[in-house]
C-alpha cells in the first residue's frame, strides 16, 4: 500500500515514511492510493475476533512494510486488558433500544484518543529503533489529543513532545494532565490564543521544510494518517457488537472538531462497512454543520471562536476535513489544493459548487449541533433514564443522535471522555462530583511543568532547536 498527498504531489510513499512525516511536503494530508474494500466473507471471518485480532486483520491491509510477526506482536502488546480495562477494549453501552455509546474512554487518559495514540507510541518507538534514529513530535491539542499523546510517548526510547494547547481554555483536569508529567521527553507549550493558533503554528513549523528535516519533526495530531487509521477499528467493532448480520446497517453520531474521529468511520464506510449515516455533532463552534447544511465551509477567527463546556471541540478550522473533501471531489489534487491552499488561506472560506455540494448525500453524512444548554439536559437525561453518567461532548453526540434516529437502524455515539475530566459542567448538570479513578485523585494538586509562550511560530522552532541539543 501507498500513500500520496491531497494537493498534488504524486511521490507515492510507504506507510513506515508517512509514520514519521505527518504533513506531505506539498502542506497536503497523506492518504492510501485506494481504500481497500472488505467483502462480505471478510466481514464474517472478523466477527467474533478480538479487538486486537481485528486491529491487526484491519491495519494489515494498509501495512506493508512492517513485518506481520511484528506489527501483529504491536498490536497485541497496545490492546490489552490491563491498558483499557476490559476485554472488549471498546465496549457497546446500551441506552434504550438500538441506541449505544461505543466506550472509548477506558485508557490511560480517560478520552477517545488513547485508542489511537497507545498505538502510536508503539509504532514510533518500533520505526525509530529500526532506523535508528529520534523523533521530535509537534502537536497542538484543545484538550485530550495532548496528554493521550505525552501518557504514550513518556518514556519512549527515541521520542520527544512539543504539545502546545490554548493557555487557559482548557478543563483544570484536563491541564493538570498534561502539565504534571515529570518525564524529561516532555515538553509543554501553553500559547496565549485559541487551538487553532496552535494548530497552524503546528503546521507553519511542519511546512517549514527544512527545519522539519533538520529537527526531524513528526506530528501525532489526526494530520498523522497512522492515528487516522488506528480509530478505524472501532467503526468495526461497533458494528460487529451492534448487529448479529453482515445485512444489517448501522448508523454512528461522533462529536467532532477537527473532523478526525468521523473521518475515520468516513474510510471505514469507504471499505465497505454498512454504514447509513455519519452524523457529525459539533458545539457552538459549528463550522461543520454549517457546510454539511450549506455547502460553505468558513472558518471562523479567535474573537469568533467561543470558549465552550465541550472545550475539546471549541475549533474553527478542521484540519481533517481536507481528506474528505479530496475524496469528495474525485480525488481531484488540483481543485482540493485551490479550496484549502488558496481560498481558505486567502479568503477565510470556500463554497463548493451545487453539482459538487450534491455529492455530499453519497457519502451518508448529516449534521447537528448542541449548546451549552442542550448538554446540560441531555447529561440529566442520560443520567435520570439510564444511571448513566456522560461527559458534555458525549452529551453533545446523544443530543444531535437523538436528531437522527431512523426506525429499525441502530444508532452508535463515539464516547468522547469520562465525565470526570469535566467536573464543572457535571457539577452544574447533575449537582454532585463525578467519579474518577483512584489513580487520578489530587492530580490538580501535582506540580506543574509549562511554559507560557505567545501565539509565534519563530518562537517555537526557537524553543524545539534549544531543547533537542
Amino acid at each position: 500500500m501507498k500513500y500520496i498527498s491531497t494537493r498534488g504531489d504524486r511521490t507515492e510513499r510507504g506507510f513506515s515514511d508517512i509514520l514519521l512525516e505527518g504533513l506531505a511536503p506539498d502542506g497536503g494530508l497523506y492518504l492510501p492510493v485506494a481504500y481497500p474494500r472488505v467483502d462480505g466473507a471478510t466481514l464474517l471471518r472478523w466477527r467474533g475476533l478480538s479487538y486486537a485480532e481485528l486491529a491487526f486483520e484491519i491495519l494489515s491491509l494498509y501495512i506493508d512494510d512492517i513485518p506481520a510477526a511484528d506489527l501483529r506482536a504491536l498490536v497485541t502488546r497496545t490492546y490489552t486488558k490491563e491498558v483499557f480495562g476490559t476485554e472488549a477494549i471498546t465496549p457497546l453501552k446500551p441506552l434504550g433500544e438500538g441506541f449505544y455509546l461505543e466506550a472509548l474512554s477506558n485508557g490511560p487518559t480517560l478520552a477517545f484518543k488513547d485508542v489511537a495514540m497507545q498505538l502510536l507510541g508503539q509504532l514510533f518507538e518500533y520505526e525509530l529503533g529500526r532506523r535508528g534514529e529520534e523523533l521530535n513530535i509537534l502537536g497542538a491539542t484543545s484538550g485530550d489529543t495532548g496528554s493521550a499523546a505525552e501518557y504514550a510517548m513518556r518514556g519512549k526510547r527515541g521520542v520527544r513532545v512539543f504539545m502546545l494547547s490554548p493557555h487557559g481554555r482548557m478543563s483544570s483536569f484536563q491541564q493538570a494532565q498534561m502539565y504534571s508529567l515529570p518525564d524529561a521527553n516532555i515538553h509543554n507549550l501553553a500559547i496565549e490564543g485559541v487551538f487553532d493558533d496552535c494548530q497552524d503554528i503546528v503546521k507553519a513549523v511542519s511546512n517549514d521544510l527544512d527545519f522539519k528535516r533538520r529537527h526531524k519533526i513528526g506530528t501525532v495530531n489526526s494530520i498523522n494518517w497512522a492515528r487516522l487509521l488506528a480509530q478505524v477499528v472501532y467503526y468495526f467493532a461497533g458494528y460487529f457488537q451492534a448487529t448479529r448480520s453482515n445485512d444489517e446497517v448501522v448508523s454512528f453520531c461522533v462529536p467532532s472538531g477537527n473532523f478526525g474521529n468521523v473521518c475515520a468511520g468516513h474510510v471505514a464506510r469507504m471499505m465497505g462497512l454498512p454504514i447509513r449515516r455519519l452524523v457529525v455533532a459539533t458545539n457552538e463552534n459549528d463550522v461543520l454543520d454549517e457546510f454539511f447544511r450549506t455547502g460553505t465551509y468558513r472558518v471562523r477567527k479567535a474573537a469568533e471562536t467561543f470558549e465552550t463546556s465541550s472545550p475539546s471541540m471549541d475549533i474553527s478550522k478542521a484540519s481533517n476535513f481536507e481528506r474528505f473533501v479530496f475524496d469528495l471531489l474525485g480525488r481531484d489534487a488540483g481543485r482540493t489544493a485551490q479550496l484549502f491552499c488558496e481560498a481558505v488561506e486567502r479568503t477565510g472560506a470556500f463554497s463548493l459548487t451545487p453539482a459538487e455540494f450534491a455529492k455530499v448525500a453519497d457519502y451518508g453524512f448529516a449534521s447537528g449541533r448542541s449548546t451549552h444548554a442542550d448538554r446540560l439536559a441531555t447529561i440529566r437525561d442520560v443520567y435520570a433514564r439510564f444511571g448513566v453518567m456522560i461527559d458534555t461532548h458525549t452529551a453533545d453526540g446523544v443530543k444531535v443522535a437523538r436528531e437522527h434516529l431512523e426506525q429499525g437502524i441502530p444508532m452508535i455515539v463515539l464516547e468522547t471522555a469520562l465525565p470526570a475530566k469535566f467536573a464543572e459542567t457535571i457539577r452544574e448538570a447533575l449537582g454532585r462530583e463525578p467519579e474518577r479513578p483512584a489513580a487520578l485523585q489530587g492530580l490538580e494538586n501535582l506540580p506543574r511543568r509549562f511554559k507560557v509562550m505567545g501565539a509565534d511560530a519563530d518562537a517555537v522552532k526557537r524553543y524545539i532547536a534549544e531543547n533537542v541539543r
